[in-house]
């Protein structure tokens, strides 16, 4: 298990951390922090300037995961994470990757009142501060509002909160380990597929509304926009594949097996494994149906129909182009082969 304090900087969260270890029985601290600051040891100075975040690297956000997952398989017990994460999509990422390695994960988030919060930062407002330590202070406050805005979303609705205005981090400790012990912090519901470990079959099916335009949906399990569906399971069809997923990730139950538009074979791209991709036409939705749709839930985050070009500004290029066939493919009623989002045999 991992109990993961969230927060915004300066809320306490590596001093509670050092406390509530002591507290649950064969916990263990890992700070994130660490993979950040070994960054520059790993990547060329060119790539690190192309963002103002470490965490907006993907390979941060993977070896958070690795990291973790490979601490608990050495020690087991429980891995205590003090780690700011404001961006729902990079909370998706991480937690989902432990989900699929049957990881759970409690999360907490540390809310003392914005003006304790802004107090403590100027604290550290000292005239002999070095540069980096000013520039840290200048990060602290910068993130505040980001802050503010996912605490009053998607992190209040997440996390178990706790106010830390009045608290010393021993009683912030404490305060977390009854959350954990008692279940107030329960663990989140994020759906992950296992990282495949060989080339996968996977099946989306293509809703329409009533205007034409496409559904999409934004998976709580993996950043960006998709179609709904997923990977077939061993001794599935790929049409029953599709129909089930869309079953599970919307509500909508099909009754007859979709049509095929396209099959695409997807290159492997390391880490990934590529293989085959189906599209199917789920035909088009009526105004009370797509009303109907279960959202938000523990798989997707959003949805939304859109338009061809809108998909365009949406969509992975390799994914614009498999929807931009299957398009043409339901039009003409001929079923395309794809290579890589690219027509093969046709004439």
């Amino acid at each position: 298990m991992i109990v993961w304090i969230n927060g915004a900087f300066g809320a306490g969260k590596t001093s509670a951390a050092r406390e509530l270890i002591e507290l649950i029985p064969n916990s263990t601290l890992f700070d994130p922090e660490i993979i950040g600051r070994g960054l520059p040891d790993l990547l060329p100075p060119k790539h690190l300037a192309e963002v103002s975040d470490y965490q907006d690297l993907p390979i941060w956000r993977r070896l958070v995961v690795d990291t973790a997952a490979a601490l608990l398989a050495e020690l087991g017990g429980v891995l205590v994470v003090p780690m700011t994460l404001l961006r729902q999509d990079y909370r998706d990422e991480i937690f989902g990757g432990l989900a699929s390695r049957r990881i759970a994960v409690r999360h907490v988030v540390l809310a003392p009142d914005e003006t304790i919060l802004r107090e403590r930062i100027s604290a550290r407002s000292l005239p002999d501060l070095p540069d980096g330590e000013r520039r840290v202070r200048q990060w602290s406050f910068d993130h505040i509002e980001p802050y503010r805005v996912a605490l009053a979303g998607w992190l209040g609705s997440d996390a178990h909160r706790i106010d830390t205005g009045a608290l010393t981090p021993g009683r912030t400790a404490e305060r977390i380990a009854d959350a954990v012990r008692t279940g107030d912090a329960t663990v989140c519901d994020i759906v992950q597929t296992p990282e495949p470990t060989a080339e996968t079959l996977a099946a989306g099916v293509l809703l329409f509304d009533e205007r034409g335009r496409v559904l999409l949906v934004d998976p709580t399990y993996k950043a960006g926009w998709e179609f709904p569906g997923g990977v077939v399971e061993p001794g599935e069809a790929p049409a029953r594949a599709g129909m089930r997923e869309v079953a599970e990730e919307t509500g909508i139950q099909l009754t007859d097996a979709p049509r095929l538009l396209v099959a695409d074979w997807e290159p492997p791209a390391p880490p990934g494994y590529g293989g085959m991709r189906f599209l199917f036409d789920g035909g088009s939705l009526d105004g009370g149906q797509a009303r109907q749709m279960l959202l938000p839930g523990p798989e997707l985050r959003d949805c939304r129909f859109v338009t061809e070009e809108e998909a365009a500004t949406l969509l992975p290029s390799v994914r614009y182009e498999r929807l931009r066939w299957a398009l043409r493919a339901r039009e003409s009623g001929i079923a395309l082969y794809l290579e890589a989002g690219v027509p093969v045999g046709c004439r």
